[in-house]
């Protein structure tokens, strides 16, 4: 209760004129307050809940709940006091705010969990926001005190960084604001007068006069798609140009025969690319993308006119890229409680602001200005941007027309639908696309049980660019770990060859086309002789079945020698041969004609290292094992391996393994198959074939995943002699392989990776990263190995150093985490508990900065190391 007067005598010692400014501005909404505070009940609080007066549990290390702590006991009870009972949750919000990047969303947990123990009323409600500012600025007050007294104690002027930082945050917040976050934390109505705004609207519909002059209803509209995943666009950044953006929608309305186009409310948008619309310090925070108004696009210079009797509350041009432009706001009441509202008329022309006057009052049906061209309505088509508002919360001349999609609600509750007013038929404005939910759902009520999903709580995908991702919401994601897109996802040129081509002809291989001749040739040039001849497929899974097939024609052995936790497809054939599946959950073991060797991995293997000495000794395994099957009176038909293994952990085999596993394969009657499904096409950067890094010739190379950068294909190349020994009088026919769309995608990929110079970029950018991880594995004691080649890189967790036992836990909960700061990874290897990192090859230098960064962030935080680093 103190708390103001001591503020307010304390503040000459506040050299800081912005500071003491911003104190004394608080002071003012706190002292304007102080009825409402002064009544708040009282009784017996603690009052200095902060971290260091928490008894917490050892953090679980289990999967779904690593690093949970639970609070154990409370210490410290010298501050206890009888005051305001409030005020035992403001100081834990005030500490529990501190250094958060977004302080509401951490308060409004807390808020959660309190109202559900102790009933928060609506007076705490309202108060609880300028309790938290009135601890703050005590905080910062004391210290200022404590600094006279000992000036030379440099704690002190660090420990107020956090206060400082967290008030100036709170001062640009609307107190109104920040008690919807709470209601709606409390599982209440964000802003509470908005149903008796949305009630008087409907009561009046019959009396709104239409905003261009002519009802809605009665024009031949067009409602557009400019949701995230609208086909409308091929790649984001598109209506970054006005003119573009406008001859876009333009011939979508003369398609539909419409005159005027209609832009959904509460619509997720990418359009919003000024900083202006930035949540957060860098490209992969949240940005506000959820429309609250309107769009009514018609000619330049078209009438708009007042739907209601208002007042004029604000006129003003808005210039900044991508405002608004000229804006116009007016002020209404409803006719029952006479409860204030507002409407807002965005991108208009400057000629609209001339005779618009605040306080002047408007009469329905009065012209009020004219539609903008794109030269003065802030870079957008001629449109007006229709807005509702129930409260102008700190707003003045100016309203925000787009929201975070994590604040989706409660600015939707602050701006209710505005075709209230614009009266547009309900049915034509319906969402294209389903909800998130409502996906999930039928999901699992039409989809097979085992199609497993990524992350605890999974994204729905509906966008892709090049290296990054994009939900339903706008959120954008660096994509790091999926290794089909290998050029970029929906790279524009990809897309072309094979709308192009689809346009034309699709069919089989049984006429004659020059696309897979032209392909085949293109393809068996990156080989080396005598790899030559072309067997073309749909997937990676099909290349490696047809494999097989033509090593027991070329040798008419039975027996399969592979690597233990290898992964080769998910066709009966090869999950006989793959023993991360047969041996996993749901497996049935080995066949008798699959033979594993040690997987060659140089951290947690029998042989420990890269050298030769090493690789040679896990070949000698393949050795024993091709010896036992003659002596047992069979034949090797093959030893196949992924050049680098994928779903083993991302290994990088010991120099010499393949030379001289080859060799006994080779010696026992088998041909080398390498399965190059996930590295191929320059992903390892120094080379273009993951088994060129092992200097070998395989008698058959299986391609897949990357080959058409998403389109379905896959292509088996080997030697003629064998191509012969297949041609044995059945046929081989594959309905859909080698088709001239799946042949043109795969060339456009090729084109790309050359023209790109994607490969070089897979070398320098991996290298990089690779240095930088290395410096972080010696800071954290967790991460014992970092491994890769170019763009496939494996980072290793483990619970002991020494002993080098699997981490599952943290390796999944820091693909979480990192999930949730704006990045895709997933986890890989036997145990779980390596993250892989493949991301599409044209991750640049600046994405690898920016992964570090954040990837380092995630690391020194606590629940992930409690010891730091």
């Amino acid at each position: 209760e103190n708390g103001p007067g001591l503020i307010r005598s304390a503040l000459n010692l506040f050299d800081d004129e912005e500071d003491r400014a911003l104190l004394m501005r608080l002071l003012e909404r706190i002292e304007s307050e102080k009825d409402r505070i002064f009544n708040l009940p009282k009784g017996l609080i603690h009052n200095d809940g902060n971290d260091y007066n928490l008894i917490v549990s050892l953090p679980e290390k289990t999967d779904l709940t690593f690093g949970k702590r639970n609070i154990a006991g409370i210490i410290d009870f010298g501050d206890l006091v009888h005051t305001w009972r409030l005020n035992e949750l403001a100081v834990v919000l005030a500490y529990a705010m501190l250094d958060k990047k977004n302080p509401l969303p951490a308060a409004a947990k807390i808020v959660e969990g309190y109202h559900s123990v102790r009933p928060l009323d609506e007076s705490e409600l309202e108060a609880l926001y300028y309790l938290v500012i009135l601890r703050l600025m005590m905080s910062v007050t004391i210290s200022a005190v404590q600094k006279k007294m000992r000036p030379d104690d440099d704690y002190l002027t660090i420990s107020e960084k956090g206060a400082w930082a967290l008030l100036n945050k709170l001062s640009d917040c609307s107190p109104r604001f920040v008690q919807a976050v709470f209601r709606r934390a409390c599982g209440q109505t964000p802003c509470p007068h908005t149903k008796e705004v949305c009630a008087h609207l409907r009561s009046i519909q019959k009396d709104i006069f239409p905003v261009l002059g002519r009802p809605l209803n009665e024009m031949p509209l067009c409602v557009f798609d400019l949701s995230v995943g609208s086909p409308l666009f091929s790649r984001p950044g598109q209506t970054d140009d006005p003119d573009l953006f406008g001859r876009i929608l333009k011939l979508q309305m003369e398609e539909s025969g419409a005159c005027i186009g209609i832009g959904r409310y509460n619509e997720a948008r990418l359009m919003y690319t000024s900083p202006v619309f930035s949540t957060g310090d860098n490209e992969l925070d949240e940005s506000r993308t959820i429309h609250l108004g309107m769009d009514v696009f018609k000619e330049a210079g078209t009438a708009v006119y007042a739907p209601l009797d208002g007042t004029v509350l604000s006129a003003a041009d808005l210039d900044r890229p991508l405002d608004y432009g000229p804006t116009l706001i007016l002020r209404h009441v409803t006719s029952r409680g006479k409860t204030p509202f507002f409407t807002l008329y965005g991108h208009l022309n400057r000629g609209s602001l001339d005779h618009l006057e605040p306080g002047a009052p408007v009469k329905k049906g009065e012209k009020i200005a004219e539609l903008g061209d794109s030269t003065e309505n802030g870079g957008w088509p001629p449109h007006l941007h229709f807005q509702v508002m129930t409260d102008m919360l700190h707003f003045r001349e100016d309203f925000q027309g787009v929201a975070p999609a994590s604040e989706r609600d409660i600015w939707l509750s602050f701006c209710p639908d505005p075709n209230l007013i614009l009266l547009v038929p309900e049915d034509r404005l319906k969402p294209v696309e389903l909800e998130r939910e409502e996906v999930l759902r039928r999901r699992k009520s039409r989809l097979g049980p085992s199609l497993s999903l990524s992350y605890r709580s999974p994204l729905k995908m509906v966008r892709g660019f090049m290296q990054y991702m994009y939900t339903e919401t706008g959120r954008r994601y660096l994509d790091a770990v999926n290794n089909v897109p290998q050029v970029g996802h929906s790279h524009p040129r990809v897309a072309a060859a094979v709308q192009k081509q689809q346009a034309v002809l699709n069919t089989n291989t049984r006429y004659l086309h020059d696309r897979i001749v032209e392909y085949a040739e293109r393809l068996t040039q990156m080989l080396p002789e005598p790899l030559s001849v072309c067997f073309f497929v749909n997937s990676g899974s099909e290349a490696n079945d047809l494999a097989l097939r033509l090593a027991e024609s070329a040798t008419g052995g039975t027996e399969t020698i592979v690597l233990d936790a290898a992964y080769h497809g998910n066709l009966s054939s090869l999950v006989a041969i793959s023993p991360y599946k047969f041996n996993g959950p749901g497996g049935k073991g080995k066949p008798s004609s699959t033979h594993i060797i040690p997987m060659p991995d140089p951290y947690r293997g029998e042989y420990k290292g890269y050298g030769a000495a090493s690789g040679r000794r896990y070949a000698d395994h393949l050795r024993a094992v091709a010896e036992n099957i003659g002596a047992t009176g069979k034949k090797v038909k093959a030893f196949i391996a992924e050049s680098l293994m994928g779903c083993g952990g991302q290994i990088v085999f010991p120099s010499s393994f393949l030379d001289e596993a080859y060799k006994w394969v080779r010696k026992a009657g088998g041909v080398c198959i390498a399965d190059e499904v996930q590295i191929g096409f320059g992903r390892v950067g120094t080379h273009f074939w993951g088994f060129e890094t092992q200097n070998v010739m395989p008698d058959i190379v299986t391609l897949g995943k990357p080959i058409g950068n998403g389109f379905p294909l896959g292509a088996v190349i080997t030697t003629r002699a064998i191509a012969e020994t297949f041609a044995g009088g059945m046929e081989y026919f594959n309905t859909f392989g080698g088709n001239p769309v799946s042949c043109a995608a795969g060339m456009a990929v090729l084109d790309i990776l050359r023209d790109e110079q994607l490969q070089d970029n897979a070398h320098r950018v991996g290298e990089f990263l690779i240095k930088e991880l290395k410096v972080i594995q010696q800071e954290c004691l967790f991460l014992a190995d970092v491994r890769g080649m170019g763009l496939f890189l494996g980072l290793e967790f483990v619970t002991d150093p020494e002993k080098r036992i699997p981490d599952a836990a943290r390796a999944g909960y820091l693909v979480e985490r990192m999930k949730e700061e704006g990045i895709l990874l997933s986890t890989d290897g036997p145990d779980h508990n390596v993250v892989k990192f493949k991301p599409p090859l044209v991750f640049s230098k600046e994405n690898a900065d920016l992964f570090l960064n954040i990837l380092t962030a995630v690391l020194k935080e606590e629940v992930f190391d409690p010891d730091g680093f």
